[in-house]
């Protein structure tokens, strides 16, 4: 019997959640961000500053990234500070984690399946031949 596995895991009955995020996180530059932003937050104008974009540029992609749901901001007077969204982050983690555990899960299977099958399957021995060959 097989078991049905869900494609969202740990995302409830939302892909369109984790669709949002996959594609997020599918620009490095909207990555490096994240990875800025997992050691506290920062302002718009910290995170471009390493990034070989205009200012606007930056603010479009902090958008993705916030409707996505991995980041959040806060506008203080002129300034928007962005923290990242930890338990959103988590959650993207968790998938992996569920769909990795499943493949490895299969993968070790398969390898008991091949070592039994290799076990089973002793080459024939070559027969002897005379001395008249």
């Amino acid at each position: 019997m097989t078991r049905a596995v869900s494609i969202v895991g740990g995302m409830g009955d939302r892909p369109d959640v984790l669709d949002r995020a996959f594609q997020a996180l599918s620009d490095p530059s909207r990555r490096q961000m994240i990875y800025r932003l997992a050691r506290g937050p920062a302002s718009v104008t910290e995170l471009a500053r390493p990034l070989p974009m205009t200012l606007a540029a930056v603010v479009q992609h902090v958008q993705v990234l916030e409707a996505s749901g991995l980041v959040a901001s806060r506008k203080t007077g002129r300034v928007r500070e962005c923290s990242v969204n930890e338990s959103a982050l988590r959650s993207v983690e968790q998938w992996l984690t569920d769909r990795r555990t499943v493949w490895e899960g299969r993968l070790d299977r398969l390898g008991a399946v091949l070592d039994e099958q290799a076990q089973l399957d002793v080459p024939p021995s070559t027969p002897k031949r005379g001395p008249t060959g």
